[in-house]
């Protein structure tokens, strides 16, 4: 494997929590922690992934989603919190200030040679950003909790060797739904969540040719359907591998490279395992 690959995984991913792992072989990084810190643990264990390699936590914005896990895995293993003012204040931490960083708009935050750049994205929160992650040449985006599609969304999303997308709603299941009308536009009404047919339509309009890997995220739990958005974005795959995160167990590591591998993608449950262990996805 290249030094500039990036391993990455979902450790969960939907209303019930949201945690994502970007990493290289020496350093890695969380975006969000929205599972307890003993789920975190557990899960990185079943994939081999070391919470010693992780040297912060990124946090998206305050919704309890997003940040119930924060707190002990942070004082835990002592890792600095990037957060921005706004999302502090909204987030009400029981958290010793010499672990938070101000986190602030595009702002760059290196660790090694890992390197997270953080941008504003439209969410009905207070100071909402995405991030995206690079090694070298090699970069992952973490798009999730979108009102909408916006510029900067799209041009970060056109770099991108791989993504974790929001795909959150099927419109027709939404509005057929029991929601009552108050949270239904506010899932749909600009400042909520993606749909299926938004993500796709971000997807087609700007995916770049190199891009290997898009993990579909934040998936409703009663207004989407698993087999439906995936059987969607293979349609239209076109050789990108498509992924739909859980929001019940974590994903495999999938390795994220600036150069695609000849002989197909790997993927694994344990990546300290000899390379013979490995489960080789074509």
């Amino acid at each position: 494997m290249d030094c500039n690959d990036l391993h990455i995984a979902s450790l969960n991913s939907g209303s019930n929590g949201n945690c994502y792992y970007v990493g290289n072989r020496t350093e890695a990084v969380l975006i969000d922690a929205g599972i307890s810190c003993r789920e975190i643990e557990k899960r990185m264990l079943r994939l081999g992934l070391s919470l010693k390699k992780v040297k912060a936590l990124f946090i998206s914005h305050e919704h309890s989603d997003h940040i119930k896990g924060v707190c002990v895995l942070a004082k835990k293993y002592q890792l600095p919190v990037y957060i921005t003012p706004g999302t502090l204040r909204g987030c009400r931490f029981d958290l010793d200030p010499s672990l938070i960083r101000n986190l602030e708009s595009h702002s760059t935050h290196q660790f090694g040679s890992l390197i997270v750049k953080a941008f504003p994205k439209i969410h009905d929160a207070a100071e909402p950003h995405s991030f995206t992650v690079s090694c070298g040449e090699t970069r992952v985006g973490v798009f999730t909790d979108l009102g909408a599609v916006c510029k900067e969304l799209s041009s970060h999303f056109r770099d991108c060797h791989a993504a974790f997308l929001e795909a959150n709603y099927d419109e027709e299941m939404l509005n057929q739904g029991n929601y009552p009308y108050f949270l239904k536009k506010r899932i749909s009404g600009g400042q909520g969540h993606l749909s299926n047919r938004e993500a796709l339509q971000l997807f087609l309009d700007h995916r770049p040719p190199y891009m290997s890997h898009l993990l579909l995220s934040h998936l409703s739990k009663d207004n989407n359907n698993p087999q439906l958005v995936q059987e969607l974005f293979e349609m239209h795959a076109a050789g990108t591998r498509i992924i739909v995160a859980s929001r019940y167990e974590e994903t495999d590591v999938h390795v994220i490279s600036s150069v695609r591998p000849a002989s197909g993608e790997t993927s694994w449950r344990n990546p300290q395992a000899p390379p013979h262990q490995y489960s080789l996805e074509v």
